[in-house]
């Protein structure tokens, strides 16, 4: 009988090391959706997405501020359903792909080179 009771009191420890992997492994699985412009305004208008080592915000007037460490003011819109940025003292603007995969959105330059956030929620 205490051999029972030791398998069940184990149990919901087995099931949270076999159940987070597998969750992690499901939102890994999900294929990335490639956002188009108008896509890409509606999630970003108001959004703050988390890098592993800074954020962004994203203002609806066209204004971004990034930091990571320190504030950076660029300006962002959409193009040909590319998200784009500028940063002074830089004119050039930068475009880039975007997909989203839950609350993960991939940002994928012209050489293939990919940066991944996630919206704070």
């Amino acid at each position: 009988m205490r051999r029972i009771a030791l398998i069940y009191r184990g149990l919901p420890l087995l099931l949270v090391t076999l159940l987070v992997p597998a969750a992690a492994l499901a939102q890994e699985n999900e294929t990335w959706t490639a956002l188009d412009g108008d896509q890409i305004k509606e999630v970003f208008v108001g959004v703050v997405l988390d890098y592993p080592n800074a954020w962004q915000d994203f203002r609806a007037s066209g204004k971004t501020l990034y930091n990571a460490g320190e504030d950076s003011w660029g300006n962002w819109r959409v193009e040909s359903d590319q998200y784009c940025s500028q940063w002074p003292p830089r004119d050039l603007w930068d475009c880039y792909d975007v997909a989203r995969r839950g609350d993960d959105i991939r940002f994928t330059d012209a050489q293939g080179n990919h940066s991944i956030g996630t919206i704070r929620q």
